[in-house]
């Protein structure tokens, strides 16, 4: 198999799958899990960064996550305002440009604010950016594309004009998706950007992945042949 000739992915994104079995594996409550699985995150974005990549997108809260109980979207609700409070003002100091994609439908004041504030501050940060897909859905994500597309531009209709009407369009196409806990699927996730991203599956939950998790993805990645249908 030919080597990649781009030695880290432009854009790494991550499903961060396994929290709440990590938790129970651990004896402790369900929902501590998402607090470790968010410490985790934090780890593994900087040394992304340091390791060149320039985007890291992760799945924070999926559309389909609101069927869970009513105990568990309030306390992920709640973990987004800890962690702004927690980790914004660390992640301004280190250059990091945060970005939301996801639909705004049914998230309170408080969220909203929360998430507003964090685009806002890191607005012009340039050391890399962390893309947080949060009540999100890839099929929603084309979906509420279409809705705001206007009606004089449909006839001639292009990819890269598509592609101006999705969450945070500065965000480019995904070349390596990484899926923690041992599932084999990606869920719909960044279904437009992600036509020609490599897919690897590890079989830790995600409170488990460290540092040299991620330099083993990244050895991988590097090995694969990214041909892009030639």
């Amino acid at each position: 198999m030919a080597e990649n000739t781009v030695p880290v992915p432009r854009h790494l994104g991550i499903i961060l799958d396994g929290n709440r079995r990590w938790a129970k594996q651990q004896g402790l409550k369900t929902l501590e899990g998402h607090q470790q699985g968010a410490e985790v995150f934090r780890e593994i974005v900087y040394a992304a960064l340091d390791r060149g990549v320039e985007y890291v997108s992760a799945w924070i809260f999926s559309t389909d996550n609101w069927k869970r109980t009513q105990e568990e979207v309030s306390y992920l609700m709640g973990l987004v305002l800890k962690v702004v409070d927690k980790y914004l003002d660390e992640f301004h100091q280190k250059g990091v440009k945060i970005v939301i994609l996801g639909s705004r439908e049914g998230l309170n004041d408080k969220v909203i604010a929360a998430l507003d504030k964090t685009i806002e501050k890191t607005a012009n940060n340039t050391q890399g950016t962390v893309a947080l897909c949060f009540n999100y859905g890839g099929k929603q994500e084309i979906i509420d594309a279409i809705k705001r597309l206007p009606d004089d531009e449909k006839a001639d209709l292009t990819s890269d004009k598509f592609e101006q009407y999705l969450y945070s369009k500065d965000v480019p196409g995904v070349d390596l998706i990484v899926r923690t806990s041992g599932e084999r699927r990606t869920s719909g996730y960044m279904m437009w950007r992600a036509d020609y991203a490599e897919l690897l599956f590890v079989d830790k939950f995600w409170p488990d992945f460290t540092t040299e998790d991620l330099d083993e993805v990244l050895a991988e990645y590097k090995q694969r042949n990214r041909r892009f249908g030639k």
